[in-house]
């Protein structure tokens, strides 16, 4: 069912920033704005910092601290539902921009076709319209442009059915950064929910490394360890972390870096990250099916 029915779906949009890409944030707001369809709620939230002007139809809402991308996130969910509430939430990152007009209405779309689509994963491009392959959430040498079901999705533009966040949780705030998307998309697909990756959804974003962030190697060291032991049968722990590690190792990533992923590694064996709720061995095989099993 598409047209009228896609119409009904409503939309809120969550932006988190740090205060200084002010020209990002004004762009991609006006791009919210012109999007086909109903007109999306958009807040956009302030990390400890003081919001520039936003454009009137856009909320600004200043938290007083740093909450981390996860704990945003949720800042931004709560706002949704205090204020009467949305069917999806979608996130963008506030450097990119919605370069079609069409985005939000594939979005409608999309969760009105398939009532069993819990996420989808927007194809992030950047000026030149390429897609690095780090923000193509599949295995292997995948083509950006295929479409398809997928494990997980991106963090800086993704949409979420909040009746996902309602049955499977928030995002998890003590990750602060890095494999949140991970934590969360795990739940949802161990809940039955199925996660789209749509070539046709265009997030367009400056290319980036993700070690540009200063936590980049720390958390992600420790983010893995507690993902794993938050959500993977006992048995696979040992071997996700693993083929992790060996991983990182292969990366051949610079000495301090490595210094920083090994502290993150043993800070997340070390502290504890409740709840722990493994995901069922059926879940396992559907993502072992989907090409990704949950030890790689």
């Amino acid at each position: 069912m598409t047209g009228a029915g896609a119409d009904a779906v409503t939309v809120g949009v969550v932006v988190l920033t740090m205060g200084d890409r002010r020209q990002e944030l004004q762009a991609l707001v006006e791009s919210v704005a012109a999007q086909e369809g109903p007109p999306a709620t958009v807040v956009v939230l302030g990390q400890g910092v003081e919001l520039p002007p936003l454009p009137a139809d856009a909320a600004a809402v200043e938290l007083p601290e740093n909450l981390g991308i996860p704990g945003g996130r949720n800042a931004g969910v709560q706002w949704l539902r205090e204020h009467g509430g949305v069917d999806v939430v979608v996130v963008l990152d506030d450097d990119g921009l919605l370069p079609q007009t069409d985005t939000l209405r594939l979005v409608r779309e999309a969760f009105t076709d398939n009532p069993r689509l819990g996420i989808v994963s927007f194809r992030i491009v950047d000026e030149e319209g390429l897609t690095q392959r780090r923000h193509v959430p599949r295995l292997g040498a995948s083509d950006p442009l295929q479409s398809g079901p997928v494990t997980t999705f991106l963090g800086g533009a993704h949409a979420i059915r909040m009746q996902v966040i309602e049955e499977v949780g928030e995002f998890p705030a003590s990750f602060f950064y890095a494999h949140e998307e991970a934590d969360f998309a795990w739940r949802a697909l161990d809940a039955g929910w199925e996660i789209d990756y749509r070539a046709d959804a265009v997030l367009r974003h400056p290319r980036t490394e993700a070690t540009r962030h200063a936590v980049y190697y720390r958390n992600t060291g420790r983010n893995r360890v507690w993902l794993a032991k938050r959500h993977l049968p006992a048995i696979l722990v040992p071997v996700y972390l693993t083929s992790w590690a060996a991983y990182t190792l292969v990366q051949r990533p610079p000495l301090s870096g490595l210094r920083q992923w090994w502290a993150g590694f043993f800070e997340g064996v070390r502290v504890p990250c409740p709840p722990r709720r493994p995901i069922r061995w059926r879940t396992v095989w559907r993502m072992t099916r989907l090409g990704r099993p949950p030890i790689i």
